[in-house]
């Protein structure tokens, strides 16, 4: 119960978690709802299969990774496994799509050039913190298995 609910109350890692928490639901919110102009389920399905030739059940299984993992981020509620998903549908992200664009993000727009890895390298980075180190304060995790009997 301790590997995976068990997290010192640390303020650093709220802050990690929620940004990342942020980001993947957002982004979630869009391959499975359709929200913040997103594409929904069916959309999300469509683009993996055709775009990267992604079965249609492991991009639903990556997009709820996003989706209810950034929602396990925000309320800090089974944050190590949410962060191991998480840190697994990135390095997928980067096999599949951004490391053939190179490690930059095209701020440039160049056609033809996708984004490269760096952003999808900071967000494994966030989730290590949080798979390393536990959900932090303020999270349901540390509530259930307080760090240190404290």
């Amino acid at each position: 119960m301790e590997l995976v609910f068990g997290t010192y109350p640390s303020w650093s890692h709220l802050v990690v978690r929620l940004g990342l928490g942020v980001v993947f639901f957002a982004h979630g919110s869009q391959k499975v709802l359709g929200w913040f102009g997103g594409p929904g389920l069916k959309g999300t399905i469509g683009h993996f299969q055709k775009g990267m030739g992604v079965p249609p059940a492991a991009a639903v299984v990556a997009a709820l990774i996003e989706f209810l993992g950034g929602l396990s981020m925000i309320v800090g509620f089974l944050a190590r496994p949410a962060a191991l998903g998480l840190i697994v549908v990135m390095a997928v992200a980067i096999a599949k799509v951004h490391a053939k664009h190179g490690f930059f993000i095209n701020f440039s727009m160049t056609p033809g050039k996708g984004h490269g890895f760096e952003f999808n390298l900071v967000l494994i980075a966030m989730a290590l913190s949080i798979l390393i180190g536990g959900a932090g304060a303020w999270s349901i995790d540390h509530l259930l298995i307080p760090w240190g009997g404290d």
